[in-house]
């Protein structure tokens, strides 16, 4: 709590701040831009782009960074002596008292400190005549482009407070020019060819209206073109275009010309390709004693050669023989570097003569072995001193194919309340890049695709963690791109077997639930005396449960009471619970982020899986519930779907506006239940941050258990993202949704079921505030979450909590979504 007073204070701080505090008596600090298009007002994102000046950016309506840069002082002393001499009486005081050295040190650390609020803050944004002007030429030359060859534009300044000022733009376009008749000329026959066969795809037509940016898309267009049907050299110098607008400047007569080259423009074909597998600049010009041809290609090795080239060729799509097309040649890039294999790889070509090439591939491997080490030391409420190891091999090109194993092993040892208690685990997968199929079905993926192949298998054993779980899975899963935007993944199996070895815990880890009971006997006339909470006693408050659910006359006078039973002994048959999971899914996932850079995007994630359907099939036997068992384990049998959105859309100045939605179901059959692994929560620092993680639902149930599951879920989020100053960045969220129970089991209480559109009214609703701290390699998140709407109230559901004795306060690490 103490650092959100801090920051709340800062905040008050930074808002008392003068904006002017450093602007001089003949400046104006720039207040607001304002561009008029014909009279309209057009704050538009690529007319603001063109503004050579815009002011101090704002978060929350006030500039943050500046208030923090004001501070500081620019005009504070540099250096030690120049400080001594404005702080003589403090400087000479540390002088006196210790030493010459001590005041240097007193002064370098004022300097620093006034230096770290200038350079995290930003300097004001001082009205600039000159940047004025050649915004004025800005406009006018980006309306020119559009084709508005008489647009006019001319500015104003006004004053508008004190030492503030802003800046008015006006922009009048004119009649646009439209595209007359368009002529080509191409000296070359070849290209002439190709010209004509595709000239129905030209961005440039007979009256369109006249644009720059079409002209740039149609060199674009013809360079993709040539380059793509064999002519290696070239490039855009060949192509010009010229615009007759002198006579009439609301008509365009363009002329394409497209030259030849002094040697004459041939299609060229690949004739040799070589590929070497160990390239290092030292020792370019060693000798290869290593050789062999597949298919054509050769491969090169200064020593012995790794890799085999049969699977190596497979992401090679510059085959001998083959016309040169740039997109091939990208493309071998991009799988090459997706083997993971390759630190770097280079394309390069030499002509061996007029239309034949020789394709020169040069790899350099990673390090074969990579041995990485961490380690962990932590505290929490439950664990009172918890250290953590992890250790993991990863090995590259492991049978010669570029797959990469990986192994790893990690433990830990903590002391709690309950004694000590320690974990460990292994992993291990082979990463394949390609399909590992049989009955050739490899060949339904084009390789293009960059199909891949992953098994995995890990066990883990726990001991005074929960019910002591063991924890052993399985996998296999395939991988491919469909395009640039759209992956798919196969979870052919993903099979998980639980087995829980302390069942006899667990009233003490679920103590909540042995509460209840309490209550429940209490219930009774005359009360009755539930066994004490220890694991001694476990079978008995067991069968005092089970007692309770077969009395018929207690569930008439006391339906509540015998409604928590069954809650809790539904919950109970769910946790202690062994299960065999053999789950197979499917995942379609769409993102059309251009870069890491890219503000505004989208992003969309669909899954739907299915466990136990085959081996269910194949099982016979039935336990006493109903339930398919395999070795009298339970096999879980359910479809599973989730479906995530994702929207991002960028306000300027770093600020924006994050958008998730998430809708989640889990059906059950053949009297299943759902595994706790599988089950939907909501809460936590990724979730609804207004609540812990297991907290909230499901429904209206009141959050009094330690964990709470659901077979249905909803949630919704908006974040805005803001910069504060430098590295600091911060968050307004919003965040609702919640769970229910969809099985239709008759353990289930009508608060957790859900009931159509009329549930809508339990969704739960929090918000909040946060700090991030952007390390470049990661982001450090704090995230404080107030609850709005609290579902399970009987009165009034709205802001009876909101307030700081009940937020949440979550860590995380990088953004939620």
């Amino acid at each position: 709590m103490k650092k959100l007073s801090f920051f709340f204070l800062l905040v008050v701080l930074f808002s008392s701040c003068s904006t002017i505090k450093y602007v001089k008596e003949n400046e104006l600090l720039l207040a607001k831009n304002t561009v008029y298009i014909d009279s309209v007002k057009n704050s538009s994102e690529n007319i603001s782009e063109l503004l050579m000046q815009r002011p101090n950016a704002k978060a929350l309506g006030m500039p943050l960074s500046l208030y923090f840069y004001n501070l500081g002082n620019p005009d504070a002393p540099k250096t030690p002596s120049e400080w001594g001499k404005k702080n003589p009486k403090t400087y000479n005081f540390f002088a006196d008292v210790f030493s010459e050295k001590q005041s240097i040190s007193v002064a370098k650390t004022f300097i620093g400190f006034n230096n770290w609020f200038l350079n995290s803050g930003e300097a004001p944004v001082i009205i600039d005549d000159k940047k004025t002007k050649r915004t004025v030429d800005n406009l006018k030359a980006y309306y020119i482009t559009e084709g508005y060859f008489r647009a006019e534009v001319f500015s104003k300044k006004d004053t508008i407070g004190k030492k503030k000022g802003a800046i008015s733009y006006y922009v009048s376009k004119g009649n646009p020019s439209f595209l007359d008749t368009i002529k080509t000329f191409i000296t070359s026959p070849v290209l002439d060819s190709l010209y004509q066969s595709t000239k129905e795809k030209s961005f440039i037509k007979s009256e369109d209206h006249y644009k720059d940016n079409n002209f740039i898309k149609e060199a674009n267009r013809l360079v993709k073109l040539f380059r793509n049907k064999g002519i290696y050299h070239f490039n855009e110098n060949y192509i010009s275009f010229a615009i007759d607008t002198l006579k009439n400047y609301q008509t365009s007569k363009v002329d394409i010309n497209i030259s030849d080259r002094a040697i004459p423009f041939q299609i060229q074909k690949i004739k040799k390709v070589n590929v070497f597998t160990d390239y290092t600049y030292n020792k370019r010009n060693s000798v290869h004693k290593d050789t062999t041809n597949y298919e054509g290609i050769n491969f090169y090795a200064h020593n012995k050669l790794k890799y085999n080239p049969k699977y190596l060729s497979q992401s090679l799509f510059i085959r001998p023989n083959d016309v040169y097309t740039d997109s091939l040649r990208n493309l071998t890039r991009l799988h090459l570097r997706g083997l993971k294999n390759f630190k770097a790889t280079s394309i390069r070509y030499n002509e061996l003569s007029e239309d034949e090439l020789e394709a020169n591939i040069y790899l350099t491997p990673i390090e074969k072995y990579t041995l990485g080490f961490e380690s962990e030391l932590s505290r929490s409420n439950i664990r009172n001193f918890d250290v953590s190891l992890k250790f993991s091999l990863t090995n590259r090109n492991t049978f010669k194919g570029m797959e990469i194993f990986k192994f790893s092993t990690f433990g830990s040892y903590f002391t709690s309340n309950n004694g000590p208690g320690w974990e460990v685990g292994s992993d291990i997968s082979l990463e394949v890049p390609r399909f590992m199929a049989p009955f050739g079905l490899h060949k339904l993926v084009p390789k293009r695709m960059f199909p891949r192949t992953k098994f995995y298998s890990g066990i883990g054993f726990q001991k005074n963690i929960g019910l002591d779980k063991q924890n052993i899975s399985v996998g296999v899963d395939y991988k491919w791109d469909f395009d640039s935007k759209k992956s798919i993944q196969l979870e052919l199996l993903n099979a998980q077997y639980i087995r829980n070895l302390n069942v006899d815990n667990y009233f003490s880890i679920y103590n909540s639930e042995y509460r209840k009971l309490n209550q429940v006997a209490e219930a009774f006339d005359p009360p009755r005396n539930l066994p004490n909470n220890t694991a001694e006693n476990f079978n008995g408050i067991v069968s005092f449960m089970r007692e309770v659910l077969s009395d018929n006359s207690f569930a008439a006078s006391n339906p509540n009471e015998y409604q928590s039973v069954l809650n809790i002994l539904n919950r109970f048959n769910i946790v202690t619970s062994d299960f065999l999971i053999p789950e197979i899914a499917y995942s379609y996932t769409y993102n059309n982020q251009e870069s890491i850079k890219d503000q505004s995007f989208s992003f969309l994630r669909f899954r739907i899986a299915n466990s136990g359907n085959v081996m269910g099939l194949l099982s016979k036997k039935k336990n006493s519930l109903g339930q398919s068992t395999v070795f009298e384990i339970p096999v879980a049998q359910y479809f599973k779907t989730d479906i995530e959105y994702k929207k991002y859309w960028k306000l300027g100045d770093n600020n924006v506006l994050a958008h998730r939605t998430f809708l989640g179901a889990i059906f059950t059959y053949n009297n299943s239940d759902i595994p706790f692994s599988r089950s939907y929560f909501a809460g936590g620092s990724n979730d609804i941050r207004a609540w812990r993680t297991y907290d909230l639902g499901p429904g209206t149930r009141q959050p009094v258990l330690e964990y709470n599951i659901g077979s249905l879920k909803f949630l919704t989020s908006f974040e805005y993202r803001f910069d504060v100053f430098g590295s600091l960045k911060s968050a307004l969220f919003v965040d609702a949704g919640n769970i229910w129970d969809i099985t239709n089991s008759e353990f289930v209480d009508d608060p957790a079921k859900f009931n159509g559109f009329k549930s809508l009214q339990d969704i739960a609703v929090g918000a909040g505030f946060g700090l991030r701290y952007d390390f470049k390699f990661l982001i450090a998140r704090l995230d404080l979450g107030f609850k709005a709407h609290e579902p399970y109230l009987s009165d009034n559901r709205w802001f009876q909590n909101f307030n700081f004795a009940n937020s949440v306060l979550n860590i995380g690490i990088n953004y939620p979504f």
